[in-house]
This record gives structure tokens, C-alpha cells and sequence, in this order.
């Protein structure tokens, strides 16, 4: 999976932009606004939360390799190739968010975590 790379969110023209319900600063990195338009993995989230018919909030979504880094996050992680989100959880049912994510083609979870839920479109796994 792979997708047009920009070196700050800003830059996107708005009719390269596929998202419905998430701007691009939400998506974009945290630390740097570089972002990585990962259409496949941007139409899912959008579908998830169609699904959940509810908004949700991102604590994470793609990562530079220097942000990854700044964070320890994972030396491939699916952070990098901009298809993996931090769900934050506010109050929302862990197993209603993984079968509507797993629905919305999402392959991934971290399930482990107090305040948000891991999903990717990488290999099926879950920790």
C-alpha cells in the first residue's frame, strides 16, 4: 500500500482529499503535518465511522519517521505506510469498535491499551 506523500497537510489540494468525515491535519503527523495519503486505508476509516454512526478521534494516524521514532514506536510500523489509527476509546465498547473496524476491512488490533484502540489494514493479528 502506498500513497501520495506530502510535506505538510496544508499542501493537499482539496480535491485530492478522499475523507468525508476526518480533515487532513487529523490524519496528518502529530510531530511534523508530513502526511501520507493512504486512499484504501482513509476510505475505511471514513466507513467505520459512517458505521458507528458516531465521531471518532484519533490520538495517532500516520507517523514520520522521525515522529515514529521521537515516540518509540515500531521500526515498521503500520504508522509509516499511513494506514494504521490510535481510536481513542471515550467511553466506546472495545468489541463494538473492533467488529465495526473489522468490518470496515481494518486487519489489525491493539487491544491492550486503556484509553484507545489500535487498528491497521496489515496482517491479521491482535495483541
Amino acid at each position: 500500500m502506498s500513497g501520495m506523500r506530502y510535506k505538510q497537510w496544508s499542501e493537499i489540494p482539496a480535491r485530492m482529499w478522499p475523507c468525508k468525515f476526518f480533515k487532513p491535519q487529523e490524519v496528518a503527523c502529530k510531530g511534523t503535518g508530513s502526511i501520507l495519503i493512504n486512499a484504501e486505508a482513509l476510505n475505511a476509516l471514513d466507513e467505520l465511522r459512517m458505521n458507528l454512526g458516531t465521531p471518532i478521534y484519533l490520538s495517532s494516524a500516520y507517523r514520520s519517521p522521525y515522529h515514529n521514532a521521537v515516540v518509540g514506536g515500531a521500526p515498521k510500523s503500520s504508522h509509516l505506510a499511513g494506514h494504521a489509527f490510535d481510536v481513542e476509546l471515550r467511553g466506546m465498547d472495545k468489541s463494538k469498535l473492533r467488529e465495526k473496524a473489522e468490518s470496515a476491512g481494518f486487519k489489525g488490533f491493539g487491544m491492550r491499551y486503556r484509553t484507545f484502540m489500535h487498528i491497521d489494514m496489515g496482517r491479521r493479528r491482535e495483541w
